[in-house]
């Protein structure tokens, strides 16, 4: 990722906190029945979600932290495949279709840093290198506002409290994804 050391490594450990904390929570929800605090009626959407929150996580620290050392293939097929599975899901399921669009689009949202990172010289992010500003900036609002919405669903429950203790972890690890890719964006 091109931008201060210091600050990879730290958006790195933050979105690996994240994946990490979204992998304890895949392993801990039952495939067949809903745990307490669901925050999906449906038990395989709990699963699918935090599995998909894991791999955005985990790759965007491994994105900060290896930059263009990594192949444009594995990141492809890293980030490429699972969009391709959220969208026709998407399309397809009875349930669930806006939470899968979400994680379809920061798949391809990975995917694109991803490719742009890789393609342009040196490995440095520029977005002309791909001819996609629109796309950037697009990009961009969608995170940005994605993060504004979260981080007040963090802070108030539907009661109208504020959120304590651990049943907020899900929503701040949400915020924390809105926020990385809202920070990776900005260095294309």
């Amino acid at each position: 990722m091109h931008g201060p050391t210091l600050v990879n490594w730290l958006l790195a450990l933050l979105t690996a906190t994240a994946g990490a904390y979204c992998l304890t929570r895949l392993r801990r929800t039952p495939c067949t029945t809903a745990s307490p605090g669901a925050r999906h009626a449906h038990p395989s959407l709990a699963r699918e979600s935090d599995a998909a929150e894991a791999l955005m996580g985990l790759g965007m620290a491994a994105m900060a932290v290896t930059g263009a050392t990594v192949p444009t293939a594995v990141w492809a097929c890293l980030f490429g495949l699972p969009a391709a599975a959220f969208l026709l899901a998407a399309l397809y399921a009875p349930t669930g279709r806006a939470h899968r669009l979400h994680h379809a689009v920061g798949a391809l949202a990975m995917t694109y840093m991803a490719l742009a990172m890789t393609t342009s010289p040196g490995g440095h992010h520029h977005a002309a290198a791909l001819g996609t500003p629109l796309l950037t900036g697009t990009l961009l609002l969608y995170f940005g506002g994605y993060s504004l919405w979260s981080g007040a669903r963090l802070l108030r429950t539907s009661a109208g409290t504020l959120v304590v203790g651990t049943t907020g972890l899900p929503r701040a690890c949400r915020l924390t994804m809105g926020i990385g890719m809202f920070a990776m964006l900005l260095t294309l």
